[in-house]
């Protein structure tokens, strides 16, 4: 455990920071699985995560000490199974408000959890939910956020982008995990409130080509369509040009840029 100054309640109080681990969200899981209660809003933090993951068990890839690279362990037990993808809509929308305040124009979010700035990726999120019953036990939340990276390798180059490459400078890591811990907490508190309709409808507006016609690839068949929104489940609606809206779950559709 480590004493820090963060201003907030429970997200960040207990913060563990680490040289290298393959996975902070693995690193987290472990620790959460142990006989000894963790404390709600534990955070670990990594400076190199040699083994990171994004959605899907895609390759999470960071320059050691240049990123922020962390996990949060949450316990939403309020929410039922059927309401999990509020929480996602709740650090999405938190990490893009904190963004917001370095990059005022640009930003989007990638249904379902990535953080975009135009047509670039600049982080992620990757939400593992221990379910018993009909609730949520706890859930583990991994953010992946490029920040001072200055050079991407590979494919990566024209898909990412970092804080530094847009600001032309860097951005103190510790200060900004501060400010994204707060703002996940204010909407965590927002959720467990039953306060979802604000945040889904805050959720929908920063959608990542929301109401502009685009093209994605469905059951092996590409096709130009809308993004209205998302259902109650967090499913994506989008409207072929030529027909009626569908809903699509997690890798039922993909975006073509």
């Amino acid at each position: 455990m480590q004493n820090n100054t963060f201003s907030t309640l429970f997200v960040g109080q207990n913060l563990i920071k680490l040289s290298a681990v393959d996975s902070t969200n693995n690193y987290l899981k472990k620790l959460a699985s142990n006989s000894e209660p963790l404390a709600e809003g534990t955070v670990i933090m990594a400076d190199h995560q040699f083994a990171g993951r994004g959605q899907m068990n895609n390759e999470w890839i960071a320059e050691a000490g240049k990123n922020l690279t962390f996990s949060l362990l949450l316990r939403p037990n309020f929410l039922k199974v059927p309401e999990q993808f509020l929480l996602n809509i709740a650090v999405s929308v938190a990490l893009n408000e904190v963004l917001l305040k370095y990059l005022p124009s640009g930003l989007s979010i990638k249904w379902p959890n990535d953080i975009y700035v135009e047509n670039k990726k600049i982080g992620g999120i990757l939400i593992e939910n221990v379910i018993v019953g009909s609730n949520i036990k706890h859930s583990i939340i991994g953010i992946g956020l490029n920040i001072n990276q200055s050079d991407f390798t590979g494919e990566l180059k024209s898909k990412s982008v970092s804080l530094s490459q847009i600001l032309q400078q860097d951005v103190n890591l510790m200060a900004l995990l501060k400010e994204i811990c707060t703002q996940i907490e204010q909407l965590y508190l927002k959720l467990r409130a039953g306060m979802y309709t604000n945040l889904k409808e805050l959720y929908v507006s920063k959608l990542y080509r929301l109401n502009k016609v685009a093209s994605y690839t469905a059951d092996g068949k590409v096709f130009e369509g809308i993004i209205e929104g998302i259902s109650n489940e967090g499913l994506l609606k989008i409207k072929p040009i030529d027909g009626e809206t569908v809903e699509f779950g997690f890798k039922e559709v993909a975006f073509i840029n």
